[in-house]
This record gives C-alpha cells, structure tokens and sequence, in this order.
C-alpha cells in the first residue's frame, strides 16, 4: 500500500517571538493550506515549520491506513525507507532538519560548532549544548530575504571605524589601528579582525549602552534632517535598536555582511560563519541538531568566549555569500542547492504552466516534499495509490520511490524537496 513509502505528514508550528504573525506568516498560510481546518489566531507569531523527524518536532504521519505514528517512530520501525547508504551512514536516523522560516524581527546573531568542538562544548556544558553533531544549515528564500553572514571586507569595516565613532569606541583604536596596518596581509587581518571583534564583545555595559545611545541619537536627527545615513548603516541600527534596544548586536552589522536574497537565491551557513536572519520567508534546511553559539539581539545564553575563538574571520564580499542553485542537466524544472557537506541537499522543482504531466525521480535517499504552490494528483509508481497535492501539502518519500503528478492548476507548481545526496 501506499502508506508504506509515500505519505503526507501533519508537521510542528514553532510560535516563537520572533515570527511573524497570524496570516500575515507564510508559515500560517503553508498550515492553513495543508489542513483547512486549522485555526490561525490574529496575535500570534508564527515563526517555524518543523517538517522532519526531530525530538522536539516530530511530525505525525497523515494516513487514516496506519495507526497514529510519528515520523521519527516510522523510521525507527522502518529504517530502510532512509536508503541503504543513508541508513549505515547516520545510524538509522533522517539527518536532516526541513523548515519554513517567517522572520519579523531578528533571530540571535549566532554561529554554529563544527563536529569537534561541539563534542568538546557538550562534554563541558550540556545545558547549553545538547548533542555532540554539527550545524551546517542553508536558507532558500521564498520572499525577499534579509540576514547578517560573514564578515565585510575590511575596506568596509574600516570605513565604518572611521565614520562611526561609537563603534570605533568599542573595538578601541589599538585594535581599530591594528586593522589598518594589517590590510595586504592576509593571516595578520584575521587576527587583527579577531582581535577587534573580540574586544567589541567584551566591552563594559555601560560603555555599550551609552555609545548606543549616542549613536541612535545621532542617526535618528541626521534622518529627521534629510541627511544620508548610509555611511552608519543608519536604517538597520535603529530596525535592530528598536527590537534589541541596548544589545551588543546592534553594533555588529560594521562587522558581517548585510545579505539580501531574492526568491530562489540561497545562503549557506557552514561551520564558524557567523550570522542572523533579519527579515522574510524562507526554506531552512539543517543537519539535526541543537548547537548554537549566540552573541547578539537575543535574551538568550551568550557564550562570547567560545563564540570569539570559534569564528571564520576571513572577510568576504555580501555577493560572495549568496550561494548558487544549480540547473539539474536532465530535468530543466530542478534547480539543486547541495552544500559541501553529506547532510542534506534541497532541489527547487518549478513546474512550468505548459507542463502537465510530471515525474519525481526517485533519488536514493528518504526526502521530504514541499508544496509551496499549485495542485496535482500524485500516483507513488509502485502502489499506484493516489495522494492530493496543493499549497502547504508535506509529503514523505521513501527512497528510491518515484511520484507521477497530473498538474492541475493552470499556473504551474513550486516545490522544495530535502534530500541527502550521499
């Protein structure tokens, strides 16, 4: 029967703060498309889709055939839906993590351990960093998409030393000179980067509310009087001032790159690379795990030591951070976004409106399947039983298992599916 290789998944809501809210939440319009039932309530974030088999989202199997089961219980019965490759190479679990992000306002300035050091965080503080994996993760927009990743080159960041004062007050012109002297150099700007970054983390509170202070002060009159407030970043200081008002974080935007992402553009986020979403939907994809390193615009454990050893300082252009989808050779609908690592791949599938019938190849590893818009009828070739598709319908796809698809609506189909291209 078909509910043993394909079937829809009724996926967990994260309502955390930072999301945005009610219907104005793609996520919400994605939940409300999957179970019309659903009620969204008009004050209330909703800020992730959890599509995946996660502890702490575990999604249900939708198949009135099979009794009640989780995703992750599925899997653990029948591990060889993973694909053999994938079942011996993570210990008969999905590694990966799919999601839609809704952001509002700012998610914590955060980096991410690489296997090693989240090993060694784990061994040393549990509380903070509960399992040993990696947290590779990449962001496919869906609107037009604003984040924080990597820093500038440093011809910006001295710019920005320069022409803001009160930045400058916090990195301290010791380490503000050091950057200068080191430009040509490369392993000397890493260190005199690491060096000003670091003391901007580890200044005095008060110094930092004050320099604030005056600097949102000064941006907000030089605005009011029609001067140009570029030169400060003057429009992303007070959006990130008004939601974490007095947060170190408001300063690192003189530090990491301002990415803005249109539709389809991507952003990979590897090992040590610092960043933030500030602003849009977009498709997550993440190896499944916990570990987060934060420093900035979030109430959360601030862990600077460990943030200010971990992180890439080598400076990069925004452009170098958008990370390129690539035009599958055998089938035109299919852009692949595979990061250098073994987690986890997402194909774009766009089906044109001239398309009416549509195969998904099987691939040898269990996938998730996303649809963002349009409907069809999609026949699993091996039960030839029958499931609908439409906007906010999660599917999940055995390995190996190929779906035929009778599009129906007359504009074509969007679909994301995660994958792990071993």
């Amino acid at each position: 029967a078909m509910w043993s290789s394909v079937f829809p998944l009724t996926c967990v809501v994260q309502n955390y703060a930072w999301g945005k809210v009610g219907g104005a939440s793609e996520v919400a319009q994605l939940v409300v498309g999957g179970d019309p039932q659903t009620v969204i309530q008009d004050g209330k974030p909703y800020a992730e889709l959890w599509m995946g088999a996660h502890p702490k989202g575990d999604a249900q199997i939708k198949d009135n055939r099979v009794a009640p089961t989780t995703l992750g219980q599925w899997i653990a019965s029948f591990p060889a839906c993973l694909g053999s490759k994938v079942k011996d190479s993570f210990q008969g679990r999905l590694p990966f993590l799919f999601k839609v992000l809704s952001v509002n306002t700012a998610l914590s300035i955060q980096a991410h351990p690489d296997r090693a050091l989240a090993a060694r965080l784990q061994a040393h503080s549990p509380q903070h960093y509960p399992d040993d994996n990696h947290k590779p993760e990449m962001a496919i927009a869906l609107s037009r998409f604003q984040g924080l990743c990597g820093f500038r080159p440093v011809d910006q960041i001295l710019a920005f030393l320069h022409a803001v004062p009160e930045f400058c007050a916090l990195v301290g012109s010791e380490a503000a000179e050091e950057l200068q002297a080191s430009v040509g150099d490369a392993v000397q700007t890493g260190l005199a980067l690491k060096k000003c970054f670091t003391r901007m983390m580890n200044c005095e509170k008060k110094l930092l509310v004050d320099q604030l202070n005056v600097l949102v002060k000064r941006v907000t009159e030089e605005g009011a009087a029609g001067k140009d407030t570029s030169r400060s970043h003057g429009d992303l200081l007070l959006r990130l001032h008004s939601q974490y008002p007095g947060d170190i974080g408001c300063f690192s935007i003189y530090f990491l790159n301002h990415v803005v992402l249109e539709p389809g553009q991507a952003m990979f986020l590897g090992a040590n690379e610092p960043h933030a979403y500030i602003y849009g939907d977009c498709v997550e994809c993440m190896a499944c795990s916990d570990n987060t390193v934060r420093a900035g615009l979030t109430p959360k454990y601030i862990d600077v030591n460990t943030l200010c050893e971990m992180l890439n300082y080598s400076p990069a252009p925004a452009a170098s951070k958008v990370f390129p989808g690539v035009q599958d050779g055998a089938d035109p609908c299919v852009t692949l976004y595979d990061p250098p690592v073994p987690d986890f791949s997402v194909m774009r599938i766009q089906i044109p409106p001239s398309v009416q019938q549509y195969a998904i190849a099987p691939v040898d590893s269990a996938s998730i399947l996303l649809v963002i818009d349009g409907d069809a009828a999609a026949t699993c070739t091996t039960s030839l039983s029958e499931v609908t598709l439409g906007r906010g319908t999660v599917l999940f796809v055995s390995a190996n298992e190929s779906l035929s698809l009778q599009v129906s609506s007359p504009a074509g189909m969007t679909m994301f599916r995660a994958c792990c291209l071993l």
